[in-house]
């Protein structure tokens, strides 16, 4: 590998514009996607800093993720649905969408995928037949969406979140409004289904449970984070990137100020910050042990184009005890 800092491990042969996402494989905790405006996907070997395959797009590419070991999916500007063989290293077009597709993710419990696009509709998709299974209305663009067991949130603009059974994307469960006052920017689902959690691009983090009951909707809280104060003028920056760990639950978070925090959600304690990467971080995905961290310094054009440091990706070896949640006294 390149260089060994503080905060990880720089790969070989990144991005060479911005990196737009980053998923680990489900089962192998040493392959890792990365999509990026250069109009690329990439795959890694993280383990042996190895440039495993690479597929060139006609378009910048938004997002990728991965159904199983050998099968792997990406969206982008080019509007189109895509998924890739990775051992008979394939390419097949699924579907499509009238605008550029933000995202794109697999629920393991139906085999399906789901895109959510800027022409303000959600798709649904049968991998295994290359069908369209439904396309579903929006009030707003999509801009960040995840998936655990049968449950789909959609953070679009304008704040608004939806809260989908899968089983029945026809009605939406629960049509909600951000607890933030700006754009949510990212949005990921706690690994045990009881909620999510969801960056702004105002520094500000939200965590948010499904359970409609006002005992479990006074628990949601949301806090400051990605800012600093230089000579008593607040910066502001924005939250990019949520990745929770699989095995303790904690997560992970990314700004615009190039730092990244680990943060204990159900204690409310940050764990730990990482030292400053280059430049802004705009995408993070843990492994599937929880072993390792990926990190995307990369600049979001926050302040326009300007001259900044070449987009990188770090990968960070996690201790055993690095994201363990603290504990909490018994009560007596």
């Amino acid at each position: 590998m390149v260089s060994a800092v503080n905060n990880g491990v720089e790969l070989s042969n990144s991005p060479t514009d911005g990196i737009s996402a980053l998923q680990f494989s489900p089962t192998d905790p040493t392959l890792l996607l990365a999509a990026s405006w250069d109009k690329k996907v990439r795959l890694y070997n993280v383990a042996s800093d190895q440039l495993r395959t690479e597929w060139t797009q006609k378009s910048p590419v938004l997002d990728v993720c991965f159904s199983s070991a050998n099968q792997c999916f990406s969206v982008g500007i080019d509007r189109k649905l895509k998924g890739m063989d990775l051992e008979a290293s394939r390419e097949t077009v699924i579907g499509s969408h009238e605008d550029a597709i933000r995202c794109v993710v697999h629920a393991k419990h139906t085999g399906q995928l789901m895109t959510g696009s800027w022409d303000k509709h959600v798709g649904v998709w049968d991998p295994r037949s290359n069908a369209s299974l439904g396309k579903y209305a929006q009030p707003e663009k999509v801009f960040s969406m995840d998936v655990v067991d049968y449950t789909l949130v959609v953070a679009m603009a304008g704040r608004t979140l939806h809260v989908y059974d899968i089983r029945n994307m026809k009605e939406t469960l629960q049509p909600r409004e951000s607890a933030m006052k700006y754009m949510t920017r990212t949005l990921r689902c706690m690994p045990n289904g009881r909620g999510f959690v969801s960056g702004s691009i105002e520094g500000r983090v939200a965590v948010e449970f499904f359970d409609p009951s006002k005992e479990a909707q006074a628990k949601k809280y949301a806090f400051k984070c990605h800012r600093e104060t230089i000579d008593e003028v607040e910066y502001i920056y924005a939250v990019n990137a949520v990745a929770f760990h699989p095995v303790h639950g904690t997560f992970a978070t990314g700004g615009s100020d190039g730092t990244v925090n680990v943060w204990d959600g159900n204690n409310r304690k940050r764990l730990r910050p990482y030292l400053q990467y280059p430049t802004g971080v705009s995408a993070l995905a843990f492994n599937c042990d929880g072993t390792y961290l990926a990190v995307a310094s990369s600049y979001a054009f926050d302040e326009g184009e300007k001259d900044h440091p070449p987009d990188s990706i770090y990968v960070k070896t996690i201790s055993e005890t690095e994201c363990r949640p603290k504990t909490v006294p018994a009560q007596a």
